[in-house]
């Protein structure tokens, strides 16, 4: 490799990193949306004239800035309440967005390799590689999806309209032949003065990003689900504001569920809702005082109660679950999607030396069936999921149409007071939309909240406050057009525009650098 092809890389290298940093302000808590349009056009522009090589460095290294200034929080969770030595939690947190930012380096060197056209790459080829790439994170190495492109777009951007219609990669696509069609008029701009280029040319690149908004305009229209004619639930979730470096002490054992008893008492909500592992003991080592207490409340107040806590099945197997108390009776949820390196060990032959530098509790949870029936409650059903559940789609939409109401019950004390929670807190808003359901988000320092099934939060509790957050829900029945499909039409959408590319490209092989 020539020194000048060396400094070249590594300048586009430093620029892409540069938008992708900027990119998280697109995403909560910042909420810039139209941050991700700008500088994913920035990185089409930078990648458009680029060999394979190059366009995967340039491509890694846009992804390698969003994952560093967006998911720095880890470290927080490694570090603060993991007890792992800084240097290590730091090495820790780059490794891993340097093995999450391969899928969008492989995807674009792919597709960039298969069509040379500069008017087909920036419109149309690198917008489907953008969204390939968050969708192949949803998977690759058991799947880290975290700040998809799509997730930028929620609540109050046009493009949140494709939600229900094809989920959040379908928002990434969407959001990416925007920034292709900006890209184009830009390089067509810059080509007007050394070449007899006519201005009309310029709209013709934009087509794609008018049709996107276009459509985006007209999927505000439709209503994919309706209101139940019952009369609506009242809710109460409770955030106990239990401090993450003790809610496992034992010392805390004792305090904590005294905590949780005096907020439950009295409560005369339908539904009272705790977050996940609210009860930091075995479900068989829970005093019989705090069962008796529930039972006596809840049949005193005619309510019902879902809480966290781990549980030890008779083999011994540990899960992360949810129990439904109602009518002296208990049905349960286990969590099913786990956390590699938090909920358990991945090949624990090869990663047991790992404990040596980790100290989370409950780390080694097995994980719960695949499918599970909601919780019955009155009239309503309630399809529920735990923390790390709610950022895979496909997951939440095993429950539905069944479910009429979501719940997700979490504990973000893992990430400080960071942006994590509220990133988090923006994931949640995309499933009630890709869903058409409300949603019920209850946490355990925040951010507890209620989110209509338009994405929009009704009621929301402060975070690091112990508090009780009341509010009313109507069920919601029928289904969206990403219940129903799922990702598997935003993949053939992308292999279609694909096709056509490269039936395009075959028939005017002429249009190398146009």
């Amino acid at each position: 490799m020539s020194l000048k092809l060396r400094k070249l890389l590594w300048h586009r290298g430093i620029a892409a990193l540069i938008l992708g940093g900027f990119t998280t302000f697109g995403f909560a808590p910042f909420h810039m949306s139209s941050v991700p349009v700008i500088t994913s056009a920035g990185l089409f522009l930078i990648l458009h004239n680029q060999n394979p090589r190059q366009i995967f460095w340039s491509s890694f290294c846009f992804s390698l800035g969003l994952l560093l200034s967006g998911v720095h929080w880890i470290f927080v969770s490694l570090h603060d309440y993991g007890n792992m030595h800084p240097l290590l939690a730091g090495i820790a947190v780059f490794v891993l967005c340097v093995l999450f930012a391969l899928p969008l380096g492989l995807v674009q060197c792919a597709l960039g390799k298969s069509v040379k056209a500069t008017t087909l790459r920036l419109t149309l080829v690198f917008p489907v590689g953008l969204a390939l790439s968050d969708w192949t994170r949803d998977w690759f190495l058991t799947g880290f999806p975290w700040l998809a492109i799509g997730y930028s777009h929620v609540p109050t951007s046009p493009l949140s309209t494709y939600f229900p219609v094809f989920g959040v990669y379908g928002v990434s696509l969407a959001s990416a032949v925007c920034s292709g069609s900006v890209a184009y008029a830009i390089q067509k701009i810059r080509d007007m003065r050394t070449e007899n280029i006519k201005k009309r040319s310029i709209f013709v690149g934009l087509l794609p990003g008018g049709i996107t908004m276009l459509a985006a305009l007209l999927l505000y229209f439709p209503s994919w689900t309706q209101e139940k004619s019952a009369a609506p639930l009242s809710i109460s979730m409770i955030q106990g504001n239990i401090p993450q470096d003790v809610k496992w002490s034992q010392e805390w054992a004792i305090r904590t569920l005294k905590i949780y008893e005096n907020l439950i008492v009295g409560e005369g909500s339908d539904l009272v809702l705790l977050p996940e592992t609210a009860l930091p003991v075995f479900e068989h080592s829970v005093p019989g005082w705090f069962w008796a207490s529930l039972s006596e409340s809840t049949s005193r107040a005619g309510n019902e109660i879902i809480l966290g806590l781990p549980e030890k099945d008779s083999s011994g197997r540990l899960f992360n679950s949810l129990v439904h108390i109602h009518m002296n009776e208990r049905d349960r949820y286990k969590k099913h999607r786990l956390v590699p390196f938090g909920d358990y060990f991945p090949s624990n032959k090869l990663t047991s030396h790992l404990f040596d530098y980790f100290d989370i509790p409950m780390s080694d949870f097995s994980p719960g069936p695949t499918r599970q029936k909601p919780f019955q409650v009155g009239e309503e059903k309630i399809g529920v999921d735990i923390c790390y559940e709610d950022v895979f789609g496909e997951e939440i939409i095993k429950q539905l149409p069944e479910a009429t109401i979501l719940a997700n019950f979490t504990n973000d004390a893992w990430w400080g007071n960071s942006i994590g929670p509220w990133q988090h807190l923006q994931i949640a808003q995309a499933r009630a939309l890709e869903s058409g359901r409300d949603l019920l988000r209850v946490t355990n320092t925040g951010i507890t909240a209620h989110i209509n099934h338009k994405g929009q939060i009704v009621k929301q509790a402060d975070q690091f406050n112990r508090t009780i957050l009341r509010s009313q829900v109507l069920g919601r029945v029928g289904s969206t057009p990403y219940v129903i499909w799922g990702n598997s039409a935003i993949l053939v959408l992308c292999g279609s525009i694909l096709f056509a590319c490269l039936m395009m490209a075959l028939v005017r092989p002429k249009d190398q650098t146009r």
